[in-house]
């Protein structure tokens, strides 16, 4: 089985306007040392202060760029997802790969990712803060409805038979399931040693869940099922 991309920059800053190429270079620094911090020391030591002294820049300089948190945690956590989406439109647009191969390459990138110190890391942090930060709670779903929605296109490639409703619930299924596996054979976790295996029997498992699925959601579908 061929192999597809296996490895996912870590942010991709959406092209710079107007030619300012410092600007630029100044705000994927931000980005680049404020995305450290919060894998190697969480949340609450990623202040607008303590970033703007690991990226060697007055607070007025960082405050220019992104006047708050806010403006920060929004930005960088789009460059984050944006990097998985370049590699996962890369995936589901091959030509004359077969939707359950492409489906295996998807989850085989998101599962080796789940092995690697950074996405351990990450989401975990943000899973946390979520349930008491509204805004990142509002980000942190925004960027798994994006994440998801590649598995959602090669799913209802596979079944158009089914119902929006039921493809929604398979990709979620599928999500889901390959997230929990951060716990537990994530970057030096108690099973890491596992996560090959274990990302096998998940892959043949999927394939084998939406080609057997029977269908039966009453349900009005998501919206984000529609993303």
């Amino acid at each position: 089985m061929d192999e597809g991309p296996k490895l996912v920059t870590d942010l991709l800053l959406p092209e710079r306007d107007g030619g300012y190429a410092k600007g630029y270079e100044t705000r994927e620094l931000i980005l680049r040392k404020a995305l450290h911090i919060l894998i190697e020391e969480g949340y609450p030591a990623m202040s607008m202060r303590r970033i703007a002294a690991a990226s060697g820049l007055r607070l007025g300089n960082l405050t220019y760029h992104y006047p708050t948190r806010e403006d920060l945690v929004r930005e960088l956590l789009n460059a984050v997802i944006s990097s998985y989406e370049v590699e996962f439109a890369a995936i589901v647009q091959a030509p004359g790969v077969p939707p359950e191969e492409r489906l295996a390459r998807v989850c085989g990138l998101i599962i080796d990712d789940i092995g690697s110190k950074k996405t351990t890391r990450l989401f975990p942090e943000l899973w946390a803060l979520a349930n008491h930060d509204a805004f990142v709670y509002e980000r942190v779903h925004e960027l798994y409805d994006r994440a998801r929605a590649p598995i959602f296109e090669i799913v209802s490639e596979m079944r158009p038979d089914l119902c929006e409703a039921d493809r929604f619930d398979l990709s979620l299924f599928i999500s889901a399931s390959m997230e929990g596996l951060t716990v537990f054979a994530g970057y030096q976790r108690p099973y890491a040693e596992r996560l090959p295996a274990v990302e096998a029997i998940a892959i043949r498992s999927f394939i084998d869940i939406v080609r057997s699925f029977v269908g039966a959601s009453p349900h009005s579908p998501p919206g984000s099922a529609r993303s």
